[in-house]
């Protein structure tokens, strides 16, 4: 798989606190895995919203950011017109938190949930191949 970095990404990652710092790059480490596994072409690494995003090919864009007004948080973002986060709430509502049609929000003092993450990023990335699947086939 080709994965085309940012160098735009990984200054801004460098500019957060440290603990967020840490759990983004974990995260970002954790699409990649899972971007990876799925045998795609290639992931683009950009930034959308001065945000850094990650974007593949049949796949809907994921974002991902840490901010300073809610410092305890971080957010895993999605395109708010799929039916990505009502699939993940349906899986994950009691593993994890949502915001409205758009985010799962992170606790960065807890571990990365990492089998839910994976499944929704999974699901992201693939997300114009299972579109119109139940559940997105999940």
């Amino acid at each position: 798989m080709e994965i085309i970095e940012s160098q735009e990404v990984y200054d801004l990652l460098e500019s957060y606190p440290e603990k967020p710092r840490e759990k983004l790059t974990e995260l970002r480490s954790l699409i990649i895995e899972v971007a990876e596994s799925l045998e795609l072409p290639k992931l683009l690494e950009t930034t959308k919203w001065a945000e850094p995003s990650y974007v593949v090919n049949k796949g809907s864009t994921i974002r991902m950011d840490w901010k300073s007004r809610t410092p305890d948080k971080f957010h895993l973002y999605f395109i708010c017109s799929t039916e990505l986060v009502s699939t993940f709430r349906f899986l994950f509502n009691e593993e994890l938190e949502f915001e409205g049609n758009r985010a799962i929000v992170l606790d960065i003092d807890k571990p990365l949930p990492k089998p839910q993450l994976k499944k929704c990023i999974e699901l992201a990335l693939t997300y114009h191949k299972v579109k119109n699947l139940p559940f997105l086939g999940a």
